[in-house]
């Protein structure tokens, strides 16, 4: 990142919380993964971090004053809530809606789940601080599943801005996430992001699945195209200060605190668990497993001692309090039948614990265990391998982390499988040093070299890098009037309108495109201005053109320019050499993939047979599609026949049956060239782009085009452009 450019980081948290003691302020630094994290990051960059600093409701008026200054000499801006508003917005639908339904714990969703209104009212007030405190140039960079409407709302205010977004939870699969009522509008508020990063492929996956079964869009690898712009998509692995945990591990107070707490174990062997109190960590489960290895194995009562640290964790809400009575019950159970004379098995502290105090634990344990039921990374995995500067140590880990797809010096288990997870305990317990030794090297080179610094490091840069892929000079129109103002230059204008997707939306079914009362004056009108030769180009056939457009003073270009009809009344011509069997040997193979996707349908033309699978199940169709091409391609690899994609379509046309004989027909005998306008929305139009001589202007709907000078919007921008040269004023925008 440049150094003229701020960076602003967005999170429901600020790094710091509020808190009023006897009347005076005091702020204490949050222990959270993100601002532990980001803390560094912030402190070195010149940016703001937004984020809500905690309850304010004892706070007089002074003491508001005087935390607003002190947040604002570290560069930190609150955003102030409400009681009501944390109780529904990040109490109510954050924590009792989202938080179970992305940890695929559905059964602990609310029957009614409540407070999306809350949820996007607060997500509001962001944009209202962020808007506020915005300078041209700034990149921003919006954190987590409570702020997930806050990338489109600030596209709709700051439409020039760099915005990322990163989600530190799983994204869950389609199926789970379509569970919820709100889901569209979810994802449209993530797409209102220039990046958006996850922790694992698998994630970025998920959301991209459900984009394509809800939105109806799909992405192209790495990147989803929407109409005037385009969202990236990255796998981002977040990380922990490394180098920080490594040194504290190597502090003499902190290995004496580590050899203390061996020397009260006794010589017993240490497992330890540190996690959060919350039902996503699987510490029940976690507990149930080390009962059946302590009854299957009677002798390690007394060798073992399993430290449970349980971080307090919305302590207010009802669920999380029963949570911790199911926790507590059990280990007080556990350790009335497996305790000993000498030794109770499990010790257990429900209490934050101090850095030092941490690595001390970590240093200490034998064996680390983080068996989460789900968990978007899990940190505490990367801090103990980060803090073992012994090289020792084993790691007992949920493959339902996302840390699993990393640490594969792990030991990798399925918490829910209790007898899987025992037998992982003891085999953590009985590893050869060599081994434990050999695993652990290959831990810390990940974690070490790919820390929380190159993490954010990673993503900023990728934020700030241009676009790929798209001509820089495919700028969208934003006043139609001045290209209007370009094009009357005295020559005779040469109008190569699509129609599919240009002139009129994309429709479900062909059929059901018919062109409205309004585009045929429109065109009507075209066909009447001076000098001015309106050409209609589609991949339609001759029959639905002439049905359609017969009556209009047009040239008719049908099948992507392999017939032509100069206007009323003239017979069609072919403009590329049609052999009678030339469908022969491909049609069998688009009536068998018609068969076995339902939805999709095959339009036969004469010069090229297009199979259309819009209102097929948009995965199974995209998968279908994929099957279908790459058939085509080795069937055809030696026929005069080539394979054509469009948007939802496969179509197969004879080699030469290309949009750019129409830029030939225009240019053969003119005496003086005509300026030459032309308009399209898919890869088939870039033929006629290709074709086009120098000076021509090509402008792409939709997605912006490599060969394209100029961008619109949609098929109703389209028309507004084509009002404008007609001298019609401009429909009022669209709110559908």
């Amino acid at each position: 990142m440049s150094d003229a450019t701020r960076l602003l980081i967005v999170s429901n948290r600020l790094p710091v919380t509020a808190t009023a003691e006897s009347g005076k302020l005091r702020l204490v630094e949050a222990s959270g993964g993100l601002a532990t994290g980001l803390r560094g990051w912030h402190r070195k960059s010149e940016g703001l971090w937004i984020g809500w600093p905690g309850e304010l409701s004892r706070f007089d008026a002074a003491l508001r004053q005087e935390l607003r200054q002190k947040l604002i000499d570290r560069r930190v801006v609150p955003v102030v809530l409400s009681s009501d508003d944390v109780e529904r917005y990040y109490d109510g639908f954050s924590n009792r809606v989202l938080w179970p339904l992305f940890h695929y714990l559905v059964d602990r969703m609310p029957i009614e789940a409540s407070g999306w209104d809350a949820y996007r009212q607060v997500n509001e007030k962001f944009a209202d601080v962020v808007e506020e405190y915005y300078r041209p140039g700034d990149a921003i960079w919006v954190h987590d599943y409570q702020l997930m409407l806050l990338p489109a709302m600030l596209r709709t205010r700051l439409p020039g801005a760099r915005i990322g977004f990163f989600l530190h939870i799983p994204f869950p699969s389609s199926e789970v996430f379509r569970i919820l009522p709100w889901r569209s509008e979810i994802l449209r508020g993530l797409l209102g992001a220039d990046l958006l990063g996850f922790h694992t492929f698998a994630y970025l996956r998920h959301f991209v699945t459900s984009v394509l079964h809800i939105e109806g869009i799909e992405a192209q690898v790495d990147r989803i195209d929407l109409d005037d712009r385009a969202v990236r998509l990255g796998v981002f692995p977040m990380s922990v200060d490394a180098a920080a945990f490594d040194a504290l591990a190597r502090d003499p107070e902190v290995m004496a605190k580590a050899a203390a707490i061996r020397e009260d174990a006794g010589g017993r062997r240490i497992l330890l668990g540190i996690d959060r109190l919350d039902y996503t960590k699987g510490i029940p489960r976690r507990l149930r497993a080390i009962e059946r290895l302590l009854g299957r194995e009677p002798e390690l009562r007394d060798r073992v001692r399993y430290i449970q640290i349980a971080v307090p964790s919305r302590q207010r809400v009802e669920a999380y309090q029963a949570f911790r009575r199911q926790v507590e019950e059990s280990i007080g159970r556990i350790n009335g039948t497996t305790a000993t004379l000498r030794s109770t098995p499990i010790h257990y502290m429900h209490q934050s614990v101090s850095g030092r105090d941490l690595v001390a634990l970590y240093s200490a344990a034998d064996v680390m265990l983080v068996t989460p039921l789900r968990d978007g990374m899990n940190l505490v995995a990367k801090e103990f391998v980060a803090s073992r500067a012994d090289e020792d140590g084993v790691l007992v880990l949920s493959e339902f982390a996302g840390a699993a797809d990393e640490l594969g010096g792990a030991v990798v288990v399925n918490p829910y499988d209790i007898h899987a997870v025992g037998r992982a305990i003891k085999e953590a317990l009985d590893m050869d040093a060599p081994v434990r030794r050999a695993r652990m090297q290959s831990l810390r080179r990940r974690v070490m070299g790919h820390d929380i610094h190159s993490w954010a490091a990673g993503f900023v840069e990728q934020l700030q890098a241009p676009e790929r892929g798209v001509d820089a000079a495919a700028e969208t129109i934003a006043n139609p009037g001045a290209l209007v103002s370009m094009l009357q230059d005295g020559r005779e204008l040469a109008l190569l309108l699509d129609y599919d997707g240009t002139l009129v939306p994309l429709a479900r079914m062909p059929d059901l495109a018919v062109p409205d009362a309004e585009l045929l004056s429109l065109l009507d009108a075209l066909t009447a201005r001076p000098r001015t030769r309106v050409n209609l180009v589609s991949g339609r056939s001759r029959e639905t053109l002439e049905k359609w457009f017969g009556q209009l003073q047009l040239s008719l270009w049908a099948e992507h320019g392999s017939y032509h009809r100069p206007g009323p009344g003239r017979p069609w011509a072919t403009t590329v050499p049609i052999p009678a069997d030339w469908l022969r040997k491909i049609y069998p193979v688009l009536e068998q993939f018609t068969a076995s996707t339902p939805g999709s349908l095959i339009e036969k033309k004469c010069a090229s047979v297009a199979w259309h699978y819009r209102i097929a199940d948009a995965e199974f169709g995209r998968r279908q599609a994929h099957e279908l091409r790459m058939l085509l391609g080795d069937a055809l690899s030696n026929q005069p026949l080539e394979v054509v994609e469009g948007n939802k379509v496969i179509e197969v046309r004879l080699r030469g049956a290309t949009s750019a004989v129409v830029a030939h027909h225009l240019m053969v005998g003119s005496e003086e060239p005509p300026r030459i306008l032309a308009i399209g929305d898919d890869r088939a139009d870039e033929d006629l782009f290709a074709g086009l001589p120098e000076g021509s202007l090509r402008v792409a709907v939709g997605t912006r085009r490599a060969r394209a000078d100029l961008h619109v919007v949609d098929h109703r921008a389209v028309r507004d452009l084509l009002r404008s040269l007609v001298g019609r004023p401009a429909t009022a925008p669209s709110n559908g």
